[in-house]
């Protein structure tokens, strides 16, 4: 199978596709990757609004898993992404 095989399937749009290459390539070994929502959307060429419907395709084709990171402070920081 190919590096990117898993995404060849017709319910996977084309924004999902990009996201997941982006995200796949900025990864660490075990899938793990941080990236800020705005900095998909300038690094893809996409709105934020965009990406944030990629994620979301993404997260119910079973292709990501979101974690939700905060500052010791409370506020909210970039998500975590494991790409599978």
């Amino acid at each position: 199978m190919s590096f990117f095989g898993n995404i060849y399937r017709e319910e996977i749009s084309s924004r999902g596709k990009t996201v997941y290459m982006y995200l796949k390539d900025r990864s660490n070994t075990e899938g793990e990757c941080w990236p800020a929502i705005k900095t998909i959307a300038r690094d893809t060429s996409m709105s934020v609004s965009t990406v944030k419907r990629a994620l979301a395709d993404l997260i119910r084709c079973g292709l990501l898993n979101k974690e939700y990171r905060h500052r010791e402070n409370g506020s909210k920081s970039s998500n975590r992404y494991y790409v599978r």
